[in-house]
């Protein structure tokens, strides 16, 4: 699978708005510190209750709405299947060609200090 930094700028976005992380599928809590596997080598992401998400340097937007994790990229937002079991998260569909598995490490880190969190694009999930 070729990876790109496009790639994993909409997977920090997973990377929403605190009140809707709140009323994620069936209660579940997708915020937490999440590793995954990628051919550059093993990869953090940090997914944060008050709708920020952070890869490297880059901070992100994300939401859920329905049974869909929707990442801001830019100024459009990309839905994407999601299952959260035993500590892993898999994203799926979207612009992926096969699901993509992160594992729960720890809780979210703060946002680091100074760090700002780009603005929300408009989201209208019946046009996905």
């Amino acid at each position: 699978m070729h990876v790109t930094k496009t790639f994993w700028f909409l997977v920090t976005l997973v990377c929403f708005a605190s009140h809707l992380a709140a009323q994620s599928t069936a209660g579940q809590d997708i915020s937490g510190t999440w590793d995954v596997d990628t051919p550059d080598g093993r990869q953090r992401i940090i997914v944060r209750p008050d709708s920020s998400a952070s890869f490297n340097e880059e901070i992100v937007r994300w939401r859920v709405y329905e049974n869909l994790l929707y990442i801001a990229f830019g100024d459009e937002w990309v839905g994407y299947n999601f299952e959260l079991r035993r500590g892993k998260l898999t994203l799926s569909g979207g612009d992926l060609e096969e699901p993509l598995t992160l594992d729960r490490v720890g809780p979210p880190t703060p946002l680091p200090k100074g760090a700002t969190v780009p603005p929300e694009p408009p989201f209208k999930p019946s046009e996905r």
